[in-house]
């Protein structure tokens, strides 16, 4: 092995810590959908935290500013009127931006949550099991049955799932029709 000294392994060693602390994004995400953050900062895009918002504004600052360090949101820091304190806010990037609900209901927060459901977070720590013995879905190991038949069987857990496929799906269609020119011509 390299001299653990060098360049080249001082950053393999930040990389693999990087990667070991990934949950924290997904689950920060997570709690930024639950929160309504995207929507509240849509609405009124001068106050974020947003006002009125219960909980720990300390809190919310730490999971806003690393998710801004994921372009989901952008940090503001401006002087207080009057004061030599500084306050930070935060505004949605382009990212940020599809997990704002729009005019039909949709968004990514839905995909952001189908995803991160207790069911499948059990599942994960089990992915090794499926290398060891390839018959066995970590899924199935954990909740009974197969994805789909378990969601079958419980409509909330259906309907975020339909609700996600749709937030995700339908802007990428309206961007395709926006661009296709395929159907020029068809008539009925």
């Amino acid at each position: 092995m390299e001299n653990e000294s060098t360049e080249n392994r001082n950053q393999a060693r930040i990389a693999i810590m990087e990667l070991a602390h990934m949950i924290s994004v997904p689950m920060s995400l997570n709690a930024v959908v639950r929160l309504n953050v995207a929507d509240a900062i849509w609405q009124d895009p001068d106050t974020c935290p947003p006002r009125g918002h219960q909980g720990d504004p300390e809190n919310l600052q730490r999971i806003l500013r690393m998710l801004t360090s994921y372009g989901v949101f952008a940090e503001h820091v401006s002087k207080t009127p009057d004061s030599d304190t500084s306050e930070r806010q935060y505004s949605l990037t382009e990212v940020g931006k599809t997990l704002v609900t729009d005019s039909e209901g949709l968004s990514y927060a839905s995909y952001v949550l189908q995803h991160h459901q207790d069911e499948l977070m059990r599942a994960w720590p089990l992915v090794h099991e499926a290398v060891v013995d390839p018959t066995l879905e970590p899924f199935v190991k954990v909740n009974g049955e197969p994805a789909y038949s378990y969601y079958g069987k419980r409509p909330e857990m259906n309907g975020l799932m339909v609700k996600a496929m749709s937030g995700a799906s339908v802007p990428f269609m309206k961007a395709f029709l926006d661009v296709y020119d395929g159907f020029d011509g068809v008539t009925q």
